[in-house]
């Protein structure tokens, strides 16, 4: 146990919820994660994880089996004797791109006459600014105090991401309460930033939104490159050594989506309008992105239409669905926005994705998912990859190309190697990079 070992609630169980619980659990804290979904949390008491995530499952297994873990469906009755509640609820894009805080207002109607004097409340899911404030003024409880705990967890590395911070960020005006939400991370070699709640709420806004501006750049970088003659992973190799711009983030591809950067954008841009604060450089960055994608859309029909074949009625073999590899999860992801485009424009689509199945995931009113790569690119026109599978890149390209009458592949990711594709016949157009033709 740590030296300091606390009794923690954690409302909901998604990515964040589950990751925080069975972390923390980790840790030495004794931990309680509550979901109103009653079939999630019995699957969970059982040790089953549903999610793609790397450590995770064996981080609830041990969580479970050493006692500091446990799941259940009653959120109220579990902030009895709490010390500690994080909530870690969704906070969908509303109306007009503003965050949803129903969940968040909801949970703290159920739980404002349970919760023990002294109880610190955290908000852990991205809300807006003033939310401390007012889920405080939800909860009418001057003894509880109410701090803003921002997650920065990647989907695929969430478990290594929680375990091994670049920063752990606190806001809140109780210096008590941030003291003991510090310590519960004491274990962990990062350095605390205590500032206030308005403060770390913008943080995690404004992290996002600086992330989903360098992807914008980065692909409007790759079409850059694409007219003048450049390859785009040299220069962004070039300017990601120098230490003020760094290499993450630089990599093109079909637009940036997922459950984040789509909604936290259209949230702070919701919020700039709301305090009269014109911020051009957000709204070019959302709508470079959707731009983006219609770029790669017009690529595929100019390649088809100079072989002589019009996107109206082809058919396209798509790789990969996912917003990103190593994950399942289809919330907000450019491949499906892509796929949209083509479909709009009369494509007949065909997917695999290592991580869906047709059984699971009905997308059938957009596509045809099949469980083999090869199968997808039967009688395809074309083939496009749109996750940057690595199971892709190890596919067998001759007999992909034996099944295709097309004979060209766009790949927006740089995920395929040129001169596999060469040697099997097949035309290689990227993103931002010179194109190889068939040897």
């Amino acid at each position: 146990m740590p030296a300091e070992s606390r009794r923690v609630v954690v409302v909901g169980t998604g990515y964040v919820g589950l990751t925080t619980g069975a972390c923390l659990a980790s840790l030495g804290h004794r931990v309680v994660c509550a979901d109103a979904d009653a079939a999630k949390v019995a699957a969970l008491r059982r040790g089953e994880v549903a999610l793609l995530e790397p450590d995770l499952h064996e981080l609830v297994r041990d969580g479970l089996d050493g006692g500091r873990l446990a799941f259940t469906g009653d959120t109220a009755a579990a902030v009895d004797d709490a010390e500690v509640v994080f909530l870690c609820l969704p906070t969908p894009m509303g109306l007009g791109g503003a965050a949803d805080l129903a969940a968040v207002e909801a949970v703290a109607g159920q739980i404002r006459h349970r919760l023990p004097a002294g109880c610190v409340v955290v908000d852990k899911s991205t809300v807006p600014v003033g939310t401390a404030e007012r889920v405080a003024a939800l909860l009418g409880r001057s003894d509880v105090p109410v701090l803003s705990n921002p997650e920065f967890l990647r989907e695929g590395s969430a478990v290594h991401d929680f375990l091994h911070p670049d920063r752990i960020v606190i806001g809140g005006g109780d210096p008590a309460a941030l003291d003991r939400v510090a310590g519960l991370y004491r274990a962990l070699d990062a350095p605390v930033l205590r500032c206030a709640a308005a403060d770390a709420e913008l943080a995690k806004y404004a992290a996002n939104f600086f992330l989903a501006m360098k992807l914008s750049f980065a692909n409007n970088l790759a079409v850059l490159c694409d007219a003048v003659g450049a390859d785009v992973s040299e220069v962004t190799a070039a300017i990601g050594l120098d230490p003020r711009i760094g290499p993450a983030f630089l990599r093109p591809g079909p637009g940036w989506g997922g459950s984040c950067l789509p909604k936290d954008t259209h949230a702070l841009l919701t919020a700039c309008e709301g305090a009269g604060v014109d911020f051009p450089l957000l709204r070019a960055t959302i709508e470079t992105n959707v731009a983006h994608q219609h770029h790669l859309v017009d690529r595929i029909a100019a390649d088809l239409d100079a072989g002589g074949r019009s996107l109206a009625g082809a058919r396209l073999a798509l790789l990969g669905l996912t917003f990103k590899a190593g994950t399942a999860d289809l919330r907000d992801s450019p491949a499906l926005a892509v796929a949209r485009l083509l479909r709009a424009r009369g494509a007949v689509l065909v997917a695999a994705d290592p991580a869906l199945s047709a059984e699971t995931t009905d997308l059938s009113d957009l596509l045809t998912l099949v469980e083999d790569p090869t199968e997808a690119a039967d009688g395809a026109d074309a083939c496009v990859v749109l996750t940057e599978w690595p199971e892709f890149r190890a596919l067998d390209w001759e007999r992909m190309a034996g099944h295709m009458r097309g004979r060209t592949v766009h790949d927006p990711r740089g995920v395929l190697d040129p001169d596999r594709l060469a040697r099997a016949g097949l035309a290689l157009h990227g993103l931002g990079r010179p194109r190889v033709l068939t040897g």
